[in-house]
Parts: C-alpha cells; structure tokens; sequence
C-alpha cells in the first residue's frame, strides 16, 4: 500500500520500520516539529523523525494540520491509507477523508478501555492483568473508531511503563504490518461506549506519593510513573525520587520508616509497607536503597511525605 505514517515518539518509530522493512511505499512521514531536549535543551528531532532520515523517507513536520497548505502536501502524497500512531497533532475531518481507505491508528490498549491520552500508564495503575494494541479506523472522536483487530499483551507483576511500553511498541507493528495485510477481510467493530475508560495525561502532581494509600497501590503507582514523570515523595522536605518498590508485611503510621538498616527501607503505607529498592535524591544519580542509607543514615520513625 501507499502509506502516509504520522508518529512521533519510539513507540510509533517501531510502526514504522515494521512497514518499511513489509515494503509498503512510505509516501510521506509526519512527525511534530523538532524539540528542545536535555540539559542543554538542544532542538532534538523525534524518534520518527530520524528512522525517516536513516531510510531516506519524504518528511514533513507541520505544527498542524488543520491549515490549506498541510493538507496540500497530505492531498499530493496521494495514499491509499494513512498509519497514525502517537502523532500528538489533532487530525480534521478534512485530513481523515484524505486517503482512499481513511486513517488507521495504532492504539496501545484494548479499546475502548483507557482511550486518551496515557493508556499504558494507567493500565499499571489500575491493577489490570491485560492490555494490547487495537488497531482502530479514525473518526472526529478521541479513540471512539472502529475496532479492526486487537491484540492482547498480558501485564507482568515487575513491568514498569518502560518496559510495558517496550513490549507494546513491538505488538503494535506487528498488528499494524498485519491488518494492512489483511484489510480486505478485516470486519469493523463498534465500540462500546458504555465500556469506555479515560486515560487522561500525566501530571507530576499526580506522581506524589500519598503514603495513606494501600502499598500495592503505590508499588503500581512506583512502576506506572517510571520512566516519566517518577514517582516521588518529600523527606524533610527535600524531594526524593523512587524508581523501584514492592509491597511488603508491615504497620504504621503513614510515611513512617518501619525498618531503614542495611540494605531495606521500609515505609508504612495506609495498609502494608512499601520497601524501597531504588531511589534519588535530588541533584543525585538513582542509587540502591542500600546506598542511599550509607550516605544518609534514617532513624526509625521518620516520616516521609508533607
């Protein structure tokens, strides 16, 4: 097929070496414009931005496409189906009606389950055993198309976003090399609406720690934040990163530190404790629990939190 692909983090630079290396004809790749990075806050270009450049692909970076001109360039590519995976622009109906078979979208969950913005990490959070990739026709909807086909991806105890989102990347061009194989006999399922969840964007707020919920909660929370915004909490009001936890037997007051010897730091949670495996301090590198209690040593009874 002649491909237009929109996509932007690794996550759709998957999709796209998949229907490369399938020998689709990638008539033209959109990614969002190149932005500031690092320290340095360099201008760096997208994960899709540079699978585009090492193949030789036709690229475009609008800042929208609701404009006469960006919709001149999409009309002239002339594609029989446009592939949207985490593109992060909105697509106008005009845009949606561009190519011969519409726009399909590579959604990380099974739809219409957490719709929005951050399905993986919510998925985490909420405790669920299963997600997966839907491929979904686009409509005017946020993530209300047609379901076209949908593949399930089981959740593991120890997966963070990093690594889930690692996993769904590759189900996710697999799924999409597949249905554009398949399209002909693919059947579009509604969805269900009343089934729908959203999955709203993260905030760093929301990362905080409350030491009242149940442990497991915030062992989910620690693994659903990790890599992006991190899971965090307040020591003596000094900010403390924490990349890695389990839930664990223990009581106490909320933020309390059960057990902070050797190599394990305990805190009491609303119902359980959170052992502490991997945090950082701020201005500091991540260090092992053991390593941070080296270098700052916690009486037992000191409270995290505000």
């Amino acid at each position: 097929m002649r491909i237009i692909f929109a996509g932007t983090p690794p996550f759709a630079a998957a999709a796209l070496n998949a229907l490369a290396d399938a020998g689709h004809d990638i008539a033209l790749v959109l990614t969002q414009p190149d932005r500031p990075a690092g320290r340095g806050m360099k201008l760096t270009p997208s994960a899709v931005k540079q699978v585009a450049l090492a193949r030789g692909l036709p690229l475009y970076q609008p800042g929208s496409l609701k404009t006469p001109e960006a919709q001149a360039e999409l009309r002239a590519a002339d594609a029989d189906v446009m592939v949207v995976a985490a593109y992060g622009l909105i697509l106008p109906p005009a845009v949606l009606d561009l190519p011969r078979f519409g726009c399909l979208n590579i959604h990380a969950s099974l739809l219409p389950r957490w719709r929005g913005a951050a399905p993986i990490q919510r998925a985490i959070l909420a405790g669920d055993t299963e997600t997966g990739i839907t491929i979904m026709q686009m409509d005017a909807g946020l993530d209300t198309g047609a379901m076209l086909s949908k593949i399930p991806v089981p959740i593991r105890d120890s997966d963070t976003a990093a690594s889930l989102h690692d996993t769904l990347a590759a189900a996710g061009a697999t799924a999409i090399v597949a249905a554009l194989a398949n399209y002909a006999t693919l059947v579009p399922v509604a969805q269900d609406d009343a089934q729908a969840t959203y999955a709203a964007k993260l905030s760093k707020e929301e990362a905080q720690l409350d030491w009242h919920q149940p442990a497991d909660a915030l062992a989910r929370a620690v693994r659903a934040y990790n890599p992006v915004p991190g899971a965090w909490t307040l020591l003596d009001g000094a900010p403390l990163k924490v990349w890695s936890a389990q839930a664990v037997a223990g009581a106490g007051g909320p933020g309390e530190v059960l057990y902070a010897e050797a190599d394990r730091l305990v805190v009491a949670c609303g119902s359980g404790a959170l052992a502490l495996q991997e945090v950082q301090p701020a201005g500091s590198k991540r260090m092992t629990a053991a390593a941070f209690l080296a270098g700052r040593p916690l009486a037992r009874g000191t409270r995290f939190g505000p």
